[in-house]
């Protein structure tokens, strides 16, 4: 197989990539990592020695790639289905990559830094992280007011991919807010999506290690 992903099943920014592989039915073969395990993380620091997932090899191209965002960028190129997830329209395109950034930026990182507290038991003020994840509420749902689907375009986008995680794992440690219906039709749209469902079918055997597992919806158990 000329394509491996190297990945754990609870990880959001691996989420964000198997959605877009799946999404285009590519090919891969799938290495799940043990961070725990000293002979796993070696063997994904050979492929990234930062030591972080997702990465994927191409075997065919002799390439490693890292970074969530920079896959879907590369299999978009290399392994291009008929669903684009970047659009060729220049302006469509940045609109694109903005969400996607916003997504990561202002969902995922005070999502993961709260994720992290708990884990490390510091209980920490976190006030100023719950209060961007309030603005970034706030921002998409009034982006999503004139939208009818999708967040950055009129087809599902790379940016949709970054939403998924992002918001099912925001949405757990951090509840939208009831007026913010905008916001969660376009989630519910989101976790309808084929792709999106396999994603969160395969990760349900592990939801029971998120350090919020207590919140996690029944509809996704």
């Amino acid at each position: 197989m000329s394509l491996t992903l190297y990945y754990h099943p609870l990880s959001s920014y691996c989420h964000k990539v198997l959605i877009a592989l799946y999404e285009n039915n590519v090919t891969f073969e799938k290495r799940l990592i043990d961070l725990g395990s000293d002979e796993e993380r070696k063997e994904l620091q050979s492929v990234w020695p930062i030591g972080k997932f997702p990465a994927i090899r191409d075997h065919t191209r002799k390439r490693d790639i890292p970074e969530a965002t920079i896959i879907i960028e590369y299999l978009d190129h290399f392994f291009a289905g008929k669903n684009s997830l970047i659009p060729t329209d220049r302006d469509s395109a940045l609109e694109v990559r903005l969400w996607d950034r916003i997504f990561d930026n202002y969902f995922q990182s005070p999502m993961q830094h709260i994720v992290g507290d708990r884990i490390r038991g510091a209980n920490s003020d976190l006030t100023r992280e719950k209060a961007t994840l309030d603005t970034a509420y706030k921002l998409l749902d009034n982006h999503m007011a004139s939208k009818k689907l999708w967040v950055a375009s009129e087809d599902f986008s790379m940016a949709d991919c970054a939403a998924v995680p992002a918001l099912f794992y925001s949405g757990m440690i951090h509840p939208f807010p009831d007026e913010f219906t905008n916001l969660k039709a376009y989630f519910d749209r989101l976790v309808e999506r084929p792709s999106v469902k396999r994603v969160l079918e395969e990760a349900k055997p592990y939801f029971k290690f998120f350090p919020f597992a207590e919140n996690i919806p029944k509809r996704f158990l």
